[in-house]
C-alpha cells in the first residue's frame, strides 16, 4: 500500500508515480473474446488507440457466469485511453479491487459503517422474489408505507409483510409511492416486457450533438458534479484522477450516506448548494448528472436547456433504465437492475455479481465518453451529450459469451493507498508505467460552492 497526499494536476499536465511494472503482460489485440475493442467501437475510440492498452494479470480475477473481469478491465482501459495519449496499462487484480473499491474503505483503520441498510435485499414475495432498495431513510420509509408497517418495523416484520404481495404488483406499488424495487425476473421474462425490450434496444454509450457551438479552447478541465452512488461518481472521480478540477454538489436538506460520501469523493471538492447552479454551469466545461431523465428539468437542467444556455458544455446523464420505454422516470440502483434484467437468477437463486459491476462499468465508460466528448468539442465544436443507463450496460453484459465461475485470488495491499486518514483503492491504471493516484482527501460538503481561481 502506497501513501500519498499531492495537489491537483493539470488534465494536460497529468502527473503520476513509479510504480511496478505489470506481470504477465499481453497485447490487447484479440483478448477476452473481443469485449475491450467492442466497448471502444462503442465508445467511438479510433481504432488504432488500442495498440497504447497493454493489459496484463489473471485472465479471471471475479467469479461470475458473465464476463466481468473482461468487460469491467475494458470499461478502465477506455478510460485510461481516453484520459491521455500516452502508453497505459491495467492489469486485471486491479480491475477486481477497482470494481469493489467501497469494500477496502477505511478511516482511521475502521469500516464507515455499511452502505446497505438490513432492508435492501431479497426479499420472498407469494410468486417469487423482489429485491428491495432501502439505503437512504426515504426509500425506506416509502416501503414501510406501501406494506402498512410503522415507522419503526424492523427485518422480520417487512419480510412477512412482503410474502404476502406478488412481486410485480408491489414492484408498481412501491415505485408509485416513491420506493425503490425490482421484481426477481428471469432473463426471459425480463425480454418479454415492453420495458426489458427497451433496455435492450439502448447502446452501451451514446453521443448526441445537441446544438452548434464554437470550439472551446484546450487546458485543463472544470466538472460540475451532480451526482450520486457509485456510477456517477465513479465517473467523475476518474476525471479528478485525470486531472480535472470536479466540483460535486449536493443538496443541502438530502444528507448523503457518510462511508458513500467518502467513497465518492477522492480528488474532488464537495459543497453543499440548491439548484439551479448556471453560476457554476457557465465556469464548467463538463456537467455530469446521475438522476432519472426529466427529474432535474424543473431546475432548467434538462440538456437541451443547458445546451441553449451553455453552448459547448459537455453533458453526460448516467441513470438506471435510460431515456426510453415504461421505465425511464423510475428509480434504480445497481442491484435492482440485475434484479430485474434476469442476472440475479442467473447467479444464484437468487444473487448478485461478485461486484457492483453495472454502477462501476458504467462509471468508467461515462468518463471515458465525456473525454472523448470534450477531445471532439475542442476539435468541432458542438454542444455534445453523453448518455449512459445501467440497464444498456447490462444488456451488452448479457449478450457476451458466458464464462465459468472461478476466479484467481487478489492480494488488495498493492492497488491500496493511504489518503490522509482514509484508506481507498487507488485510482486504476499506468500511464507510461506509472500508477496514479487521487489528488485530494474526501471532504463531504466543506467547499465553497465556487470554481477555484
Amino acid at each position: 500500500m502506497v501513501t500519498r497526499q499531492r495537489a491537483r494536476p493539470h488534465l494536460a499536465e497529468l502527473v503520476v508515480h513509479q510504480g511496478p511494472e505489470p506481470a504477465q503482460s499481453h497485447a490487447v489485440e484479440g483478448s477476452f473474446d473481443g469485449v475491450i475493442e467492442q466497448v471502444w467501437a462503442a465508445l467511438g475510440g479510433a481504432p488504432e488507440d488500442l495498440g497504447r492498452l497493454t493489459v496484463s494479470g489473471p485472465e479471471r480475477t471475479l467469479s461470475s457466469t458473465f464476463p466481468v473481469t473482461a468487460f469491467g478491465t475494458a470499461a478502465i482501459g477506455a478510460a485510461l485511453l481516453a484520459a491521455t495519449d500516452r502508453p497505459v496499462a491495467i492489469d486485471t487484480r486491479q480491475t477486481a479491487v477497482a470494481l469493489r473499491s467501497e469494500r477496502y474503505l477505511r478511516r482511521e483503520g475502521y469500516a464507515g459503517g455499511s452502505m446497505f441498510d438490513p432492508l435492501s435485499a431479497f426479499h420472498r414475495t407469494a410468486d417469487g422474489w423482489v429485491r428491495l432498495h432501502a439505503n437512504y431513510p426515504w426509500h425506506a420509509a416509502a416501503a414501510r408505507r406501501v406494506l402498512g408497517l410503522p415507522e419503526a418495523a424492523g427485518l422480520d416484520e417487512v419480510r412477512a409483510a412482503i410474502g404476502t404481495w406478488r412481486k410485480v404488483p408491489l414492484e408498481t406499488a412501491l415505485h408509485e409511492a416513491g420506493g425503490v424495487a425490482a421484481a426477481t425476473r428471469t432473463e426471459e421474462e425480463w425480454a418479454a416486457t415492453e420495458a426489458g425490450r427497451a433496455a435492450r434496444a439502448l447502446p452501451l454509450v451514446e453521443r448526441r450533438l445537441l446544438g452548434e457551438a464554437a470550439p472551446r479552447p484546450s487546458g485543463g478541465l472544470r466538472v460540475l458534479d451532480l451526482t450520486r452512488v457509485i456510477a456517477g461518481p465513479v465517473a467523475t472521480r476518474t476525471l479528478a484522477a485525470h486531472g480535472a478540477e470536479v466540483l460535486r454538489i449536493d443538496p443541502p436538506d438530502l444528507p448523503e450516506i457518510t462511508a458513500q460520501a467518502w467513497e465518492g469523493l477522492p480528488g474532488k471538492r464537495s459543497a453543499l448548494a440548491r439548484l439551479p447552479l448556471d453560476d457554476l454551469l457557465g465556469g464548467a466545461d463538463v456537467l455530469v448528472t446521475g438522476y432519472r431523465p426529466g427529474s432535474l428539468d424543473r431546475f432548467g437542467l434538462a440538456p437541451e436547456q443547458v445546451a441553449e444556455r451553455h453552448p459547448g458544455l459537455v453533458v453526460v446523464t448516467l441513470s438506471a433504465w435510460g431515456h426510453r420505454g415504461p421505465w425511464a422516470h423510475r428509480r434504480g440502483f445497481d442491484s435492482l437492475v440485475q434484479s430485474a434484467c434476469g442476472i440475479a437468477l442467473v447467479e444464484g437463486a437468487p444473487g448478485a455479481l461478485p461486484a457492483q459491476v453495472l454502477d462501476h462499468a458504467t462509471g468508467y465508460l461515462g468518463a471515458a465518453g465525456a473525454l472523448l466528448a470534450v477531445a471532439a468539442q475542442r476539435r468541432s465544436g458542438g454542444t455534445h451529450h453523453v448518455r449512459l443507463a445501467l440497464a444498456g450496460t447490462a444488456s451488452f453484459l448479457q449478450r457476451r459469451p458466458r464464462t465459468e465461475p472461478g476466479a484467481a485470488d487478489v492480494d488488495p495491499a498493492p492497488y491500496l493507498e493511504t489518503l490522509g486518514p482514509f484508506t481507498v483503492a487507488s485510482p486504476p491504471g499506468l500511464v507510461d508505467g506509472r500508477p496514479l493516484h487521487w489528488p485530494s482527501v474526501p471532504a463531504y460538503g466543506e467547499a465553497t460552492p465556487a470554481w477555484l481561481p
